[in-house]
């Protein structure tokens, strides 16, 4: 799992994924995420042990190194799960992650009831409620991956 291990969502995501990896007899490895040279070095210490592919989770240093990481995982040939499709369409695996236009459309009633005054304090946090599966199979290819076609038949898009 490719994370930034100061960043608290980090932390909380990785005893998530942990946790039920344990309950699936699956062993997750946390890999540093902070800055270029960190995720170089760990992925591809990564590649060199037996291994089954990376779940990277958002993060800011994740979104500023997109592209390298995106290309350490075609290079070695990691299959990568992203959290958001953006990820997918430049050029990773297989994104799985929160509808992010959804979430914006469904933040304006919030904004409209901050600009009548209610105080953000007193409103309800919501999860989102849509998420949304991408598959990238040109990827999936150049790295070696068969996606069956029954996961294909459920996203969202398939990216050929």
């Amino acid at each position: 799992m490719l994370r930034d291990a100061v960043n608290p969502a980090g932390i909380a995501q990785f005893g998530a994924i942990r946790s039920s990896a344990t309950s699936l007899g699956i062993d997750v490895s946390p890999i540093g995420a902070r800055d270029a040279g960190e995720i170089e070095r760990a992925v591809a210490a990564f590649a060199g042990t037996a291994h089954g592919g990376l779940i990277v989770t958002p993060s800011a240093s994740e979104r500023e190194h997109r592209d390298l990481i995106i290309s350490l995982a075609a290079r070695y040939k990691l299959p990568a799960v992203y959290a958001f499709r953006t990820a997918v369409a430049a050029g990773g695996l297989i994104g799985y992650g929160p509808d992010l236009v959804d979430q914006f459309r469904r933040a304006g009633p919030y904004v409209d009831r901050i600009l009548k005054g209610e105080k953000p304090a007193d409103l309800p946090v919501e999860a989102p409620t849509k998420y949304e599966l991408v598959i990238n199979l040109k990827t999936a290819k150049a790295i070696g991956v068969t996606i069956p076609q029954s996961l294909q038949a459920s996203a969202d898009e398939v990216i050929e």
